[in-house]
């Protein structure tokens, strides 16, 4: 369980990785508009990314075993 847990934080470093390596003024650009959002639409956005995340969690353990 733990080298999972360990595997899916490196593909969450390599994914957030990407953006600011391919495309810097897009992600800059897409930060900044993030930074002027009001503090309910990001919890309402942190919030869906959550979800989404343990929903495709659950997903694949039932899928995988």
């Amino acid at each position: 369980m733990n080298s999972t847990i360990l595997l899916a934080l490196a593909l969450v470093l390599v994914l957030e990785g990407l953006g600011p390596m391919l495309y810097p003024r897009a992600w800059r650009k897409m930060i900044a508009a993030l930074a002027i959002l009001p503090d309910n639409i990001l919890r309402r956005f942190g919030g869906g990314l959550v979800v989404a995340g343990f929903v495709i969690y659950y997903m694949l353990t039932k899928t995988i075993g």
